[in-house]
């Protein structure tokens, strides 16, 4: 197995710059360009030249936001590891509990600077942008599954 190839390495780029940490979003790109399966944390750490000790990091928050999975390989007393199956909808669908933490500290904010000040306003208006989301990202979803 090589390296990333250049746009695995565009992508891990891309995740990084919309907040994912640097090492988690190249082992989330290996595991998305690879050709195989599965790969173990030592191959994923041997094609990117990265501790195993980052591999493993990466890995447990790949696992917990459900963007990838340990396999079972017969044979092999290693841990596997691939992309999961309609991860993209899962990870939107956790998203759902971000949503709501937002539009509570805008709650928050408006109950202490009080809703017809230019704070308030602006924290309205994020207020009333997370109840959109929160009534339509579950709908989405179910379409983008259902249309699968």
């Amino acid at each position: 197995m090589s390296a990333l190839s250049d746009p695995g390495e565009r992508l891990a780029l891309t995740l990084t710059q919309g907040g994912m940490q640097r090492m988690t979003a190249r082992v989330l790109s290996a595991l998305l360009f690879t050709e195989r399966d599965t790969l173990t944390a030592g191959e994923i750490a041997e094609s990117l030249t990265i501790s195993s000790g980052s591999v493993s990091t990466a890995l447990k928050s790949l696992t917990t936001v459900g963007l990838i999975e340990k396999v079972p390989a017969p044979g092999s007393r290693r841990e596997h590891f691939r992309f999961r199956e309609g991860a993209w909808a899962t990870l939107m669908s956790e998203q759902n509990q971000l949503v709501k933490v937002m539009r509570e500290a805008a709650e928050q904010g408006i109950a202490s600077t009080g809703e017809d000040s230019p704070a308030g306003r602006r924290l309205a208006e994020m207020r009333d942008f997370y109840d959109y989301l929160w009534r339509e990202l579950p709908a989405l979803i179910d379409r983008w599954r259902a249309q699968k």
